[in-house]
């Protein structure tokens, strides 16, 4: 892919791969504390940037046959220096340049060209690989100290603050933080993480229902709202708590039936699924395989009955992969309602499975799905050319 960059920027200094992120376990629980276990992936972002002496920042996205151009010192505008607003692709680099300059580091122009092969809308954090791929860019033209983790806050900051998306830190710590070979486990209250390893001879299959997601925005708020209800009405009997993951299992039992039961619902899935995360980690440091896909099974249900995110499409893509040779796990990935599920598939299994699951989705829904086999991979690299 860069030989194809280099032939529209031939005069590269530095090139730059974030990738994609698939999440195994640990859905909708990063607003409540959680722990969750995704994995960079071999879909990426890939730019090549040459070094400009003014202060404006050139793009071109080959994928989408457009370019944008801004001022480093009118960021504000969300505008090209043509006074006309910056297309929806733009705000992103924009906003990571921005959330930079709010930290106080200095930033030089740049002419960048980047292309990518996560698939856009899909679930697998094509958005965030962009940013990470920028912030990584400027963090090598300036030559500054900046480790992983705060590169990866600093990307979130752009898309909160810059774009207006509330997202949370899990897909730009995955792109920059991935570990071949390995989920990674963070923490989403202390940040602290942990690279596991994935069972030997596994791949990740992500299926793509075709159903792009129509998360309302007042649906996302309604589950909040309701894990954030939760808290409250538990706190008159568990003072301690600031947030679902401080209730275990036995309390919840213990005290469900004072909450409403729509509210119970969304809680139970929140706090079993916290629990599913730590299960996981030492299934996986044990090379447990089936087990582990057992929870990704479970994972599932819970977001289909619980927290109602699925919807009939991921449900039947699910259902085919549990009667498949060789799938061990099977869930929805991502916010729901559409885009994804991810598959844990042994490797000489997979070509099977692939073909299958293509055929029998076809059959049962009349839709396509295009079906990717993934690994689990590095996270960003930035290096001089």
């Amino acid at each position: 892919m860069f030989n194809t960059l280099a032939s529209h920027i031939p005069q590269a200094r530095y090139q730059v791969t974030a990738p994609g992120r698939v999440n195994l376990l640990g859905e909708h629980v990063d607003y409540n504390d959680g722990w969750v276990l995704p994995a960079a992936i071999d879909r990426a972002v890939h730019l090549l940037a040459a070094p400009r002496p003014d202060r404006r920042v050139r793009l071109h996205a080959l994928d989408l046959g457009q370019s944008a151009e801004f001022d480093l010192d009118a960021l504000d505008s969300k505008r090209s220096p043509q006074g006309e607003p910056l297309p929806s692709w733009a705000l992103y680099p924009a906003g990571v340049a921005w959330a930079l300059a709010q930290r106080g580091l200095p930033l030089s122009g740049v002419e960048a060209v980047f292309q990518s092969n996560v698939p856009i809308g899909a679930g697998l954090s094509s958005s965030a690989a962009v940013e990470v791929a920028f912030a990584a860019l400027w963090r090598l033209a300036g030559g500054w100290e900046m480790d992983n983790m705060t590169l990866a806050q600093a990307a979130q900051a752009g898309e909160i603050g810059y774009v207006g998306v509330n997202c949370g830190l899990m897909d730009q710590f995955a792109s920059a933080n991935g570990v071949a070979d390995h989920a990674v486990c963070l923490d989403t209250r202390t940040l602290a993480w942990e690279a596991v390893p994935l069972p030997a001879g596994s791949v990740i299959i992500v299926a793509d229902s075709g159903v792009r997601r129509t998360l309302a925005t007042s649906a996302y708020n309604e589950r909040r709202a309701a894990c954030e209800d939760a808290v409250r009405r538990l706190q008159d009997h568990l003072p301690h708590i600031r947030a679902l993951r401080d209730v275990s299992s036995e309390q919840f039992a213990a005290l469900s039936a004072h909450l409403p039961a729509l509210t119970a619902r969304r809680a139970r899935h929140v706090i079993t699924e916290c629990e599913r995360v730590q299960t996981a980690l030492e299934l996986l440091k044990s090379a447990q395989a089936a087990p582990f896909g057992q929870l990704m099974f479970a994972g599932h249900a819970s977001l289909r009955d619980d927290y109602e995110v699925s919807c009939p499409e991921l449900d039947t893509l699910v259902e085919i992969a549990r009667t498949l040779p060789g799938c061990w796990g099977a869930r929805l990935t991502g916010a729901g309602f559409g885009g994804c599920t991810v598959n844990l598939v042994a490797e000489d299994a997979a070509q099977t499975f692939i073909t299958e699951l293509r055929g029998q989705y076809q059959r049962t829904t009349g839709r396509s799905a295009e079906v990717y086999l993934c690994r689990a991979s590095q996270g960003v690299t930035a290096q001089t050319v």
